[in-house]
């Protein structure tokens, strides 16, 4: 099986107010819900879809290819997290196969330096479970 594609996406071509206030991320269902976490991020009245990706799962089938992976470790290794395009939705490139509460942080983080924001503007909202509860 050949995993989707995942174009390479300019932290310049995203929305201005990622990197002007304040942003909060939400995911659809918990972190610990797999290789790809569906989320939202929040700035006011604006949204825009970012998921997270943890691109070593390769089982039943690759999640990336050899180069998508080897420019996220890359990005990884030097403080920089892989902004990517996947299913017409930004992803955040990151390694590894699942994600905590930590790595989650660590995405947002780096994803505010790549858009010239202060990472203490970003904040995270970590669902544990698996499905999505109404309030």
């Amino acid at each position: 099986m050949t995993p989707a594609p995942l174009a390479p996406q300019d932290p310049f071509g995203l929305p201005d107010w990622l990197g002007e206030g304040d942003v909060l991320w939400t995911p659809e269902a918990g972190v610990r819900t797999g290789h790809l976490v569906r989320g939202t991020l929040e700035g006011g009245a604006e949204e825009f879809p970012c998921d997270l990706l943890a691109l070593d799962e390769a089982w039943p089938a690759p999640v990336a290819d050899e180069d998508a992976r080897r420019r996220a470790h890359q990005a990884w290794r030097h403080g920089q997290v892989d902004l990517v395009r996947r299913d017409d939705r930004l992803a955040l490139a990151v390694p590894g196969t699942a994600f905590t509460a930590d790595r989650v942080l660590d995405a947002l983080e780096r994803l505010a330096r790549a858009v010239g924001a202060d990472p203490d503007r970003y904040a995270a909202l970590l669902r544990i479970g698996s499905d999505r509860r109404s309030h």
